[in-house]
Parts: structure tokens; C-alpha cells; sequence
């Protein structure tokens, strides 16, 4: 499939699009009354102020405004493709629960435990309340959720208590992935941390490192020929984040971790030494997105409104990315990707229209399947577990959409309860006890600017 042939696919399912400007995610509340929130995470405030001079970056501006519409707003969803018009209805599911103290009491975080009769493709756990700062990034790691926020803080929970948590000396917590007994956090200052998780009975996470290496970077600054220039006037060694690390994959079977910024590139680093291989100029405008996919794959989405396909060449201890394919150039700023197991081959693209495209692989690499219709406002994340697509959206809805044989999708339902936007998604196979083969359940972690974790059970059937 040629990037033209890909255009016009999407010129199709959207024709709205061909209509429309780009305009300021902030704006996208100006149908719905809002209240400003106050800020008490340290230097955001610049962040905020920067923001509405960027009208293409993703997301964060809705910590400081964010409608505060009752949470069982109701939407309709509809998956579209390129030959026909489907749409289905959902359920609209607001499971109820009853507050109570956690016996942390020392904690800023309380625990509210759910008490419902589960609806038949998912309802709620239970939620975790902060009592400071928005949650911007979440991650699972067996029974271990780590989620992280505005106030540098970093928490560790184990079935909804607080295991553990440690704190970075600054910078936002934007993204967070865990590879074996390693945690990396990406932050608003630009660096990549290290945290080791420390077995000693205290189940404490040691900080060993940031990314770039202090070595690394003062080798590399000796050289004039390796610094860029990032502005007028301006020259850093190209090891280095000059913005916002925005996310985070790991390829665990090549040992690589990537990185994506706000400074228009993706990094890749070799985890078992912490160096810098490459650092790629993906895009024209900030990078929301990056992702390790099937068969050697990276896609990389961006507030410039394309998504792109690398294909990574092991070049001896080094690697090399090339470009294969632009899958989508639009004018709305892609906000999030996904990728399925290889078996499934599909990849799925949020952005702040609200709408969530996707591809599958076929013979030609990939081909447009359509796009999935169910928010009203920029969909904010993603993420994947079996044959399940979750979104959340800025209209402070989760949807769960079920692939189908043929490339279908269907909504099995959506998740409503949050009074902030979703900013951010995780998911983890449920306990072997809960499912059955002909029934796989996922736990579903989603962080909201409403300064809480809701965790929800789903089901595939």
C-alpha cells in the first residue's frame, strides 16, 4: 500500500478533517464549561505556559483545565472502515462502590475498594484517590502497578496498597516501562532515570543511573562533530534530550530501550550498558508516541500529525532505523499508539480528534483498516491486552473495543467513573482462576488528571 493510497484512506473515513485546522488541544474543551485546577507540582508552571505556544503537543495542557461534566456523559461508538459504516452500541457502565480509608494512613493516597455486581464485559475494582498532583503515567509489572505524577513522586502498589515508592530529585513523571529487575521513568526535565528494584525485605528501588551516562555525555561533548543544533544559537551532544522525554518501549529480546521526545526525536539505548546508539530526527514537530512492534518494526506518532514505520537493521553492537513508510499524515496531532502481538499484527493510533486508527499487517506491510469512533473529545491513550483495544479519552471515558475475524472491531463497552481526563492506560492478564479459555479477562489501570487509579476487570467475551 502506497502513502497515498494510505491518505486517502483516511481522508475518507474522516472527510470532517479536510475541514478543519489544526487547533490547540486546550481549545478542544471550549464546547464544555470548565474550571481551572490548581497546580501544586513544581515546575509546571513554565510547562504551562509553554503549552499555548504549541498548539500540536499532546495532552498535558488538561491538568490545568479540564471540564468537569457529570461521568456519565453518554457517546455513541462506531467502527468505520474504508468499505463500509458499522456502528454499535455500547453499554454505558458505571459500576458502584463505597469509600473507605486505607490502613495507610501516613499515605497521601486512599484506597476505595468496589463493591459491585460485575457487568458482563467489565466493571469497576477499585479505585486509589492522590490527594497531590495528576497522574500521568502508569505501568504493570506482574501484581505491581507503578504509576507517576506531577509531584516527582513515584508509588509502587501491590492489590491496591501501597508496596513501595521513591522519588526522583525533579522533572515530571511522563512515562514509565519495566524490564526485568529495571524501572526507567521518562521526565519533563529531559532525562531518562534508572531505579533498581532492591529484593531487601524493605522492597525499596534504588536509583543507579540516568540516561544519558554522565561518562557518556562528557566523552561525547569533547568532540565538536557530536553536538546538533536544537536552536538558534544553541548546541547539545546528540546522547541528550533537549525537551520533555514524552515515552518510553522496551524490546526486551534485543535488550534496547526507546525514547521519544518533544525535541522531534527517538533515541535507542542499550540497557546492559546504558549507552546511546542511535538518536533519529523522526518528525517535524514533538514525538507523543513510540513503540516496539512485530518482525524488527518501531512506529513513532507525533504531534505533527504522522505516524511512521522504522525498521531497525542491527548494524554489529550498533543499530540503524530507516524510514519505511509514512502510515498517516493528517492535521490533527497523533496522541498515542499501540501495537498487538505478532500473531494479530495490528497497530492503532490515537488522536486528538477522537478518533483511533488502525492498520493490520498484510502481504504490502500495512494496510488501513479504518478508524474507531466513540469519543467526543482527543483520545489520550491506548492500550492492548489479547484481542481487547482500550482508549481513553479527554472526555473522561475508557473504551473497549473487541477485534474481530476480518478486521472488524466492536465496542463491548465503556468504562465511565473518572471526572478528569484519562491520561494514561495499562493492562495485565487477569488471575489464571478468574478466566477460562473461552472467556480471557485483562485488569485494566487507568490514570487520570482527576488524580486517581481506577482499576477495572474485562472481559473478551
Amino acid at each position: 500500500m502506497t502513502i497515498g493510497e494510505t491518505n486517502r484512506a483516511a481522508t475518507t473515513t474522516s472527510p470532517e478533517e479536510n475541514n478543519l485546522r489544526r487547533r490547540k488541544l486546550g481549545a478542544l474543551f471550549s464546547d464544555q464549561s470548565s474550571t481551572t485546577q490548581d497546580h501544586n507540582g513544581s515546575g509546571d508552571d513554565d510547562y504551562a505556559t509553554s503549552y499555548t505556544h504549541s498548539s500540536r503537543r499532546s495532552s498535558d495542557s488538561f491538568a490545568f483545565r479540564f471540564a468537569a461534566s457529570p461521568a456519565t456523559d453518554s457517546t455513541t461508538a462506531y467502527y468505520s472502515n474504508p468499505n463500509s459504516a458499522n456502528s454499535s452500541p455500547y453499554t454505558n457502565m458505571l459500576s458502584p462502590w463505597n469509600q473507605r480509608l486505607s490502613p495507610y494512613t501516613k499515605s497521601p493516597w486512599i484506597h476505595d475498594s468496589a463493591t459491585s455486581s460485575s457487568p458482563k464485559h467489565g466493571g469497576l475494582i477499585g479505585s486509589i484517590f492522590r490527594e497531590e498532583g495528576h497522574v500521568y503515567s502508569l505501568a504493570a509489572a506482574g501484581d505491581l502497578l507503578y504509576t507517576g505524577s506531577d509531584s516527582k513522586n513515584l508509588r509502587v502498589w501491590k492489590n491496591l496498597k501501597e508496596f513501595s515508592g521513591f522519588k526522583s530529585s525533579s522533572g515530571l513523571v511522563k512515562a514509565i516501562v519495566v524490564c526485568g529487575d529495571k524501572v526507567f521513568t521518562g521526565h519533563q526535565d529531559g532525562k531518562i532515570r534508572v531505579w533498581r528494584f532492591l529484593a531487601d525485605g524493605r522492597n525499596t528501588h534504588k536509583r543507579v543511573g540516568s540516561l544519558p551516562t554522565t561518562r557518556d555525555l562528557l566523552v561525547k561533548s569533547i568532540n565538536p562533530r557530536n553536538y546538533v543544533e536544537v536552536r538558534r544559537n544553541r548546541n547539545v551532544p546528540w546522547v541528550k534530550h533537549y525537551d520533555a522525554v514524552s515515552c518510553l518501549s522496551v524490546d526486551a529480546d534485543q535488550g534496547l530501550l526507546y525514547s521519544g521526545s518533544w525535541d522531534k526525536c527517538f533515541k535507542v539505548w542499550r540497557i546492559s550498558d546504558s549507552k546511546c546508539l542511535e538518536s533519529v530526527q523522526a518528525h517535524d514537530d514533538a514525538v507523543n508516541s513510540v513503540v516496539v512492534a512485530f518482525y524488527g518494526l518501531v512506529f513513532t506518532g507525533s504531534a505533527d500529525g504522522t505516524v511512521k514505520a522504522w525498521r531497525r537493521e542491527l548494524v554489529g553492537r550498533s543499530t540503524r532505523h530507516v524510514l519505511v513508510e509514512t502510515l498517516l499524515r493528517q492535521d490533527h496531532a497523533l496522541t498515542s499508539l499501540a501495537v498487538s502481538d505478532a500473531s494479530a499484527g495490528a497497530l492503532y493510533a490515537g488522536s486528538s480528534d477522537g478518533l483511533v486508527s488502525f492498520w493490520e499487517r498484510e502481504k504490502h506491510f500495512m494496510l488501513h483498516g479504518g478508524v474507531l469512533r466513540g469519543h467526543k473529545q482527543a483520545v489520550l491513550c491506548l492500550a492492548v491486552g489479547g484481542s481487547l483495544v482500550m482508549s481513553g479519552s479527554a472526555d473522561k471515558s475508557i473504551c473497549v473495543w473487541r477485534r474481530d475475524g476480518g478486521g472488524g472491531h466492536s465496542c463491548l463497552a465503556v468504562l465511565t467513573g473518572h471526572t478528569g481526563p484519562v491520561k494514561c492506560l495499562a493492562v495485565a492478564a487477569a488471575e489464571e482462576e478468574e478466566e477460562s479459555e473461552d472467556n480471557k479477562k485483562w485488569i485494566v489501570y487507568s490514570g487520570s488528571l482527576d488524580k486517581s487509579v481506577k482499576v477495572w476487570s474485562v472481559s473478551e467475551e
